[in-house]
């Protein structure tokens, strides 16, 4: 209840609760939505009761809630025990079949429905219950007399050596493929001995049979554990590490999914073929996990395996190592990875391309374990484990550079470089190990290119350390001149710019800080826009250009001059789709830039005035950073395609789209649909499918803001074309999420309004709304004391009252709801009261029950509608004369009081009033 008088809580005084009051309660949250509160409260009045019959009625109720909450094996448990108390109760017996049709038992979910009909055997929604399911059932044995031929032909097809026909093995590896997406059909393929057989097909080593075999055990282990262990034990980890290493991309792309499933199910497996019998089953997980990773680990050091299978490894590596939320207490999978294998992890990101013995990596290869080195670090609990990981870096790097002479120098410095680009903080401490500094500045002049480059990198990457940027400004600015100037290879000089550009954007948007002479950032800026052109210079080259433009556009006459370069614009979008992904975070940082979707708070003018007082310096706002200006940018960045680009980013599954990158995205769209004029071609060019991926995962800010974007699209847009077919569904949540406290007025209103225009679309969203756990968030709202918030949530009520469940919410005992909404009808707000007066409109419609409570809640109730009848607003007289109607037709007593008022000479006013039909 959102009003409560003094006094203790009563959740506050268990001694004082009884079994019945609980489960009272555990009604009344059931009713509202709150199943996991509903579940406490009937388990609570469990522990309080004795009594056999009130026993079976919570457990009843149990199993209603754990049905809600998708947890059909309880829910199971639950209804049995209730049969077991009373045998003729149809209730629990519908919500077993209910539990037992979701876990695949139909036979038994028959048996308990055909008991349901026999004891009520007028009730409609049994039979239909009933016909339903043997429909499916009928389906599901035709489907499995037909599959065993099937699955033996496709096999010898396959494995037929003389067989010449191309399209025949084709059909039949797909038709295997399908086969195993279905539960039915990879049962049966597991059955009928068929990993042996794909152990075959993938020994054949070609590479379409290597495909179909693959992409078959995909559907084998998805959500299957124990099908999952008994392959793997079949298969063998060395053998799939083998198969991720092959030259042929897509084979290992295939074994990298397949994989990533494996470990999926292995570690939250639904364990679909225990039915009842988890425990007469152990398997270690744990093991298995380990054992997959330790191969992984193994094939990222060796020499034969490919650079895409390395870099699949690495993927792989962080996507299934770190946790994936903080509220998970347990990272000894981390911790066992660090001490196991960060050695072999920092040997891929030493490599120098091009080297004596140098491993096979691509120019995603360092991006991607500077990711995973950057997950393990953040995956760590303490200081002890973090000094840890320092000490193994530093061991490493030490083993380098002492005594290795020029090689091994080299190989630390690209250390260095790939832990500046991951873990920060590691790489700032071996930075500081003696020596390795003053060999960077050395190696940067050296006459080989290659040494060059480490060097210059490694420097770059410094550049961004607050550590270290007064000692290089002091060191290296000048050497980086120096190369930018003289050196002849555009590779290095491009290097140096991109040096040159980060220290001269140390004072990032202050206007009044400028490290460099009045010109000389444009000058820079020009010549990465010109590299940047330039396709005649490789792309991994002229992505150092867009690193360069990712600092310099804090200036705004940067800014201002990048948006009216066309040509450059659509080369760094170009850039972005290109396979070459570690350019990602550098193009969504100079779209934050051109954007201003970075965060800035306005000073306080007494802070600004103290300030001056004490001669404190003061950030200024460039003139060109004002409003309009950046108004103007963006539409210029819309015209040159910006969204399309941003598209494709979200699409991208390398590391290197990381949570902070999703975040800069987020921001970058948030910005492009803040007019709403712009809003229909930012979906009409893939903007409201790429938001929903950034809205649900990512940093929790990356979130909220992508959330937002989505809210204003669904605001003016229509929802319906916006996002056409199932992805409507998928939006409901974000805009949730834009419900909880900790967010702003603004995306709290936002959040509303978006959500009322997916209400009143169908019963099938409100449902969606209604399963995200939203009527109590929107309720909440309703005692806002901002007047436009309020607004919103008793509108987003209004048609969320078209649900069922809503109407039932409004007679629940002990609740306010309809109360607010009598009393909010009479406000002095029009809007509030035309929201308000709509929704009893509504309820006294759909459901007349409601029509007789009105009069119990409140002793206004009847000034309030005569003062809706009276009101000058023909809306509120129209929403004021339907509540009236519908009370008057629901009980003989309520229509009595009706009349004995001076209800009756307003109606006869209002019936003569020809200018309102």
């Amino acid at each position: 209840c959102p009003v409560r008088g003094p006094g203790p809580c009563p959740s506050q005084c268990p001694s004082q609760v009884t079994a019945e009051q609980l489960r009272a309660r555990g009604n009344a949250l059931f009713q509202a939505g709150d199943h996991g509160a509903a579940l406490a409260a009937y388990t609570e009045a469990l522990s309080l009761s004795d009594a056999a019959p009130e026993r079976a009625v919570l457990h009843r109720n149990r199993a209603a809630c754990y049905l809600k909450l998708e947890d059909y094996t309880r829910a199971e448990a639950d209804a049995t025990k209730a049969i077991e108390a009373d045998g003729r109760d149809v209730k629990a017996l519908f919500r077993r079949s209910q539990a037992l049709q979701q876990l695949g038992r139909l036979d038994q979910a028959v048996s308990d429905l055909q008991r349901c009909v026999s004891l009520e055997p007028r009730n409609k929604a049994f039979q239909e219950a009933l016909r339903a399911l043997g429909s499916s059932m009928h389906e599901k044995m035709k489907a499995m007399s037909c599959t065993d031929s099937k699955v033996e032909q496709m096999f010898q097809i396959l494995l037929d050596l003389d067989e010449k026909d191309a399209d025949k093995k084709q059909k039949a590896a797909q038709n295997l493929i399908v086969l195993a997406r279905e539960e039915a059909g990879a049962e049966k393929i597991f059955q009928s001995d068929g990993v042996r057989l794909l152990v075959q097909l993938l020994d054949t080593a070609k590479a379409e049979l290597m495909l179909a075999a693959l992409r078959t055990l995909v559907g084998l282990c998805s959500g299957h554990r124990s099908r999952t262990a008994a392959i793997l034990a079949e298969l063998g980890a060395p053998r799939l590490a083998a198969v991720l290493g092959v030259e042929h991309e897509q084979v290992s792309l295939a074994a990298c999914n397949l994989l990533h499933v494996m470990f999926d199910s292995l570690k939250e497996g639904l364990q679909k073929d225990f039915r009842r019998k988890e425990d007469a089953v152990v398997l270690d997980s744990s093991r298995d996990l380990k054992l997959l990773i330790k191969h992984l680990l193994e094939l990222l050091v060796l020499e034969g395996a490919s650079a895409h299978g390395r870099d699949n490894a690495l993927n792989l590596l962080i996507k299934v190592v770190p946790r994936k939320s903080p509220k998970e207490t347990n990272n000894s999978l981390s911790l066992w990875v660090i001490d196991q294998g960060l050695k072999k992890i920092l040997e891929v990101g030493s490599t120098v391309c091009g080297s004596l013995g140098s491993l096979p990596v691509s120019e995603n290869s360092r991006m991607s374990t500077s990711v995973l080195l950057s997950k393990l670090y953040e995956d760590l609990k303490c200081d002890a484990e973090r000094e840890n990981f320092h000490r193994l870096c530093e061991d490493y790097v030490r083993s380098w550079f002492e005594g290795h002479e020029l090689p091994g120098k080299l190989r630390a410095i690209q250390t260095v470089s790939c832990l500046l680009q991951g873990p920060s903080d590691a790489g700032n401490r071996v930075l500081e190990l003696e020596g390795i500094m003053d060999s960077v500045l050395s190696l940067c002049a050296s006459v080989s290119e290659a040494h060059q480059l480490v060097a210059v990198e490694a420097l770059i990457h410094a550049a961004d350390k607050a550590k270290r940027a007064s000692f290089i400004t002091a060191n290296g600015v000048n050497l980086l001149k120096e190369i930018y100037k003289h050196s002849e290879r555009d590779s290095i000089r491009i290097r140096a710019l991109v040096g040159l550009c980060k220290l001269g954007s140390a004072g990032g948007t202050d206007f009044s800080m400028k490290q460099f002479a009045e010109g000389s950032t444009m000058k820079l800026a020009k010549q990465c826009r010109k590299w940047l052109c330039n396709e005649a210079i490789d792309a991994g080259t002229r992505r150092w250009a867009v690193e360069g433009l990712a600092y310099l556009t804090f200036d705004a006459d940067v800014k201002e001059e990048f948006v009216e370069d066309k040509a450059a614009m659509q080369a760094m979008f170009h850039l972005a789709k290109s396979e070459d992904r570690s350019v990602l975070y550098a193009v969504a940082s100079t779209l934050v830039n051109c954007t201003n979707s970075y965060d800035h708070e306005e000073p306080d003018p007494q802070m600004l005035e103290l300030a001056k007082y004490a001669k404190q310096h003061i950030p200024e706002q460039h003139p060109k950073d004002k409003p309009e200006f950046v108004r103007r940018r963006v539409r210029k960045l819309l015209t040159a395609g910006v969204v399309s680009a941003l598209a494709c980013m979200v699409k991208s599954e390398n590391p290197a789209l990381t949570s902070s990158c999703r975040e800069l995205i987020s921001r970058v769209f948030l910005a492009l649909v803040e007019e709403a004029e712009d809003r229909g071609g930012v979906v009409a060019q893939g903007g409201g499918k790429a938001l929903i991926p950034l809205s649900l995962e990512g940093t929790e800010v990356g979130q909220t803001k992508a959330a937002q974007a989505l809210a204003k699209i669904t605001i003016t847009s229509n929802p319906e074309m916006a996002f056409p077919g199932e992805r409507i569904y998928e939006v409901v949540r974000p805009l949730v999420s834009l419900l909880h406290l900790q967010r702003t007025g603004l995306e709290n209103f936002e959040g509303l309004m978006a959500l009322t225009n997916l209400a009143g679309i169908s019963e099938r969203l409100r449902q969606k709304i209604l399963k995200e756990r939203a009527v109590p968030m929107i309720e909440g709202y309703m005692f806002e004391e901002h007047e436009l918030i309020r607004l919103a949530a008793t509108e987003c009520m209004c048609n969320m009252a078209m649900s069922k469940e809503v109407q039932e919410m409004f007679l629940a005992e002990d609740s306010d709801r309809l109360k607010l909404m009598v009393l909010y009808s009479g406000e002095e707000d029009e809007k509030l009261r035309r929201a308000a007066s709509g929704t009893l409109a509504m309820l006294t419609a759909l459901h007349p029950p409601i029509c007789k409570r009105i009069p119990q809640v409140t002793v206004h109730w009847l000034e309030i509608l005569q003062a809706l009848l009276l009101s000058p607003s023909a809306e509120l007289q129209h929403r004021g004369a339907v509540v009236v109607m519908n009370m008057m037709a629901a009980a003989r007593e309520v229509a009595e009081q009706l009349i004995a008022s001076e209800m009756l000479e307003i109606l006869s006013v209002l019936a003569k009033d020809k200018d309102k039909p």
